[in-house]
Protein backbone atom coordinates (compact mmCIF):
# COMPACT_ATOMS: atom_id res chain seq x y z
CA UNK A 1 0.00 0.00 0.00
CA UNK A 2 1.37 3.30 -0.82
CA UNK A 3 1.80 6.06 1.84
CA UNK A 4 3.59 9.51 2.11
CA UNK A 5 6.66 9.96 4.49
CA UNK A 6 4.81 13.68 4.91
CA UNK A 7 1.42 12.52 5.70
CA UNK A 8 -0.13 12.02 8.81
CA UNK A 9 1.56 14.77 11.08
CA UNK A 10 -0.34 16.21 14.06
CA UNK A 11 -0.10 19.88 14.33
CA UNK A 12 0.46 19.88 18.18
CA UNK A 13 3.42 16.88 19.09
CA UNK A 14 3.65 16.84 22.63
CA UNK A 15 6.23 14.14 22.47
CA UNK A 16 8.48 12.93 19.79
CA UNK A 17 6.69 10.88 17.48
CA UNK A 18 8.59 7.25 16.55
CA UNK A 19 6.87 5.25 14.12
CA UNK A 20 8.09 1.83 12.51
CA UNK A 21 8.18 1.51 8.79
CA UNK A 22 10.12 -1.82 8.42
CA UNK A 23 11.09 -4.20 11.03
CA UNK A 24 12.23 -7.62 9.38
CA UNK A 25 15.68 -9.66 9.76
CA UNK A 26 18.83 -7.16 10.07
CA UNK A 27 16.91 -4.12 9.16
CA UNK A 28 14.56 -1.74 11.06
CA UNK A 29 13.64 1.63 9.78
CA UNK A 30 11.75 4.48 11.91
CA UNK A 31 10.31 7.79 10.81
CA UNK A 32 10.89 10.22 13.76
CA UNK A 33 9.05 13.50 13.86
CA UNK A 34 10.40 16.07 16.46
CA UNK A 35 9.32 19.62 17.16
CA UNK A 36 11.75 20.76 19.94
CA UNK A 37 12.49 17.58 21.62
CA UNK A 38 15.65 16.95 22.68
CA UNK A 39 16.86 14.02 24.72
CA UNK A 40 16.40 13.86 28.52
CA UNK A 41 19.46 15.27 30.20
CA UNK A 42 22.34 13.23 30.81
CA UNK A 43 20.89 10.64 28.65
CA UNK A 44 22.92 8.83 25.64
CA UNK A 45 21.85 6.45 22.95
CA UNK A 46 24.35 3.48 22.98
CA UNK A 47 22.75 1.57 20.44
CA UNK A 48 23.87 -2.43 19.42
CA UNK A 49 23.11 -1.87 15.62
CA UNK A 50 24.72 1.12 13.66
CA UNK A 51 22.49 3.99 13.04
CA UNK A 52 21.92 5.35 9.38
CA UNK A 53 19.89 8.44 9.55
CA UNK A 54 18.57 11.64 6.76
CA UNK A 55 17.20 14.46 7.74
CA UNK A 56 14.18 15.16 5.25
CA UNK A 57 12.73 18.15 6.71
CA UNK A 58 13.81 20.72 9.88
CA UNK A 59 17.18 20.85 11.94
CA UNK A 60 18.93 19.10 14.47
CA UNK A 61 21.67 19.45 16.34
CA UNK A 62 23.60 16.27 17.66
CA UNK A 63 26.17 15.85 20.51
CA UNK A 64 28.41 12.83 20.49
CA UNK A 65 30.12 11.47 23.53
CA UNK A 66 33.76 13.25 22.46
CA UNK A 67 31.96 16.58 22.55
CA UNK A 68 31.78 16.96 18.97
CA UNK A 69 28.40 18.53 17.67
CA UNK A 70 26.91 17.94 14.53
CA UNK A 71 24.18 20.54 13.07
CA UNK A 72 22.20 18.34 10.79
CA UNK A 73 19.80 20.02 7.95
CA UNK A 74 17.11 18.93 5.34
CA UNK A 75 19.07 16.39 2.92
CA UNK A 76 21.80 15.88 5.47
CA UNK A 77 22.40 12.65 6.31
CA UNK A 78 24.98 10.37 8.39
CA UNK A 79 25.97 7.02 10.15
CA UNK A 80 26.20 6.51 13.36
CA UNK A 81 28.26 3.04 14.28
CA UNK A 82 26.77 0.64 17.05
CA UNK A 83 28.31 1.71 20.45
CA UNK A 84 28.59 5.72 19.54
CA UNK A 85 27.43 7.16 22.23
CA UNK A 86 25.12 10.32 20.69
CA UNK A 87 22.13 12.51 21.79
CA UNK A 88 19.49 15.03 20.53
CA UNK A 89 20.54 18.25 21.66
CA UNK A 90 18.33 20.50 19.52
CA UNK A 91 16.01 20.24 17.23
CA UNK A 92 13.87 23.25 15.51
CA UNK A 93 11.08 24.20 17.90
CA UNK A 94 8.98 26.14 14.89
CA UNK A 95 8.30 23.38 12.72
CA UNK A 96 8.74 19.64 12.41
CA UNK A 97 11.82 17.92 12.06
CA UNK A 98 11.49 14.37 10.46
CA UNK A 99 13.89 11.92 10.22
CA UNK A 100 14.40 8.55 8.85
CA UNK A 101 16.56 6.31 10.90
CA UNK A 102 17.99 2.63 9.56
CA UNK A 103 19.31 -0.03 11.83
CA UNK A 104 21.24 -2.40 10.65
Amino acid sequence: MKKNIFDNIPSNIPEEIIETLVDSDGIKVERIISRGHVSPKDFWYDQDKNEFVILLKGSAKLLFDNDEHIILSAGDYLNIPAHKKHRVEWTDPETETIWIAIFY
